[in-house]
């Protein structure tokens, strides 16, 4: 039903809009937009819209992908204005296109994450995170629906594929690639863990964002 896509930034206020409230609000924009989207069958049917690896709320991104089915009437050429006028602010759309890879391509993806200290990267933070990053194994407990006792233990090491860590004057910025799907990892457990095996270096607060999502090679995923 999906035969196109939007390339899409979410910013600023933005990153609070949860996933579900996130799809009404593009669901209500096609309309103000006057762009005809394929709808789903039934007695109450809606438009049909999908996201590509959810965004965890906090989360900001410029690489989201939404999928649709384009109907006939409009140029994918026009849709990013037309949306862009609907849409609220933090949400942009920087291009439409024909959906030619499948979202199982879709095999990580890059973050940024910040780790802001208020009166300063304490000394030997950025040693620490790259010990931590560097070891053969770092193992960590998550939530588990499927899991008797709710959690389950997951190896970080294997689902970073690429990381860097660059320490500035207040904070401490790493700069990783994570396997997106099955298993994905959340950029949240990399800070818990760095949290629980260095208490003294908690920072203030920790901010991340979605740079790319990538294919197997290392590519721009679209």
């Amino acid at each position: 039903m999906a035969d196109h896509r939007l390339l899409f930034s979410k910013t600023g206020r933005a990153r609070y809009i949860s996933h579900l409230d996130l799809m009404r609000t593009f669901q209500r924009a096609f309309f103000r937009a006057g762009i005809p989207i394929k709808h789903t069958e039934g007695f109450n049917p809606h438009a049909f819209v999908s996201i590509a690896l959810p965004l965890s709320v906090g989360y900001s991104s410029q690489c989201e992908l939404l999928e649709f089915g384009l109907l006939d009437g409009v140029g994918e050429e026009d849709v990013p204005a037309r949306m862009n006028a609907a849409l609220p602010e933090g949400i942009t759309i920087h291009s439409c296109y024909k959906a030619e890879k499948p979202i199982k391509a879709l095999t990580h993806l890059n973050y940024i994450i910040t780790f802001d200290y208020e009166t300063g990267v304490p000394a030997g933070a950025e040693t620490a995170l790259k010990e931590l990053l560097g070891r053969d194994s770092v193992v960590v407990r998550k939530k588990s629906k499927k899991a008797k006792t709710g959690f389950t233990e997951v190896d970080l090491i294997p689902l970073i594929k690429s990381w860097s860590v660059e320490g500035r004057r207040d904070t401490l910025v790493a700069d990783v690639v994570l396997a997106a799907q099955n298993p994905g990892l959340n950029p949240e457990l990399i800070r818990a863990a760095f949290c629980e095996e260095y208490p003294q270096f908690e920072p203030g607060f920790v901010s991340f964002h979605r740079r790319e999502a990538l294919d197997c090679e290392g590519k721009a995923f679209r």
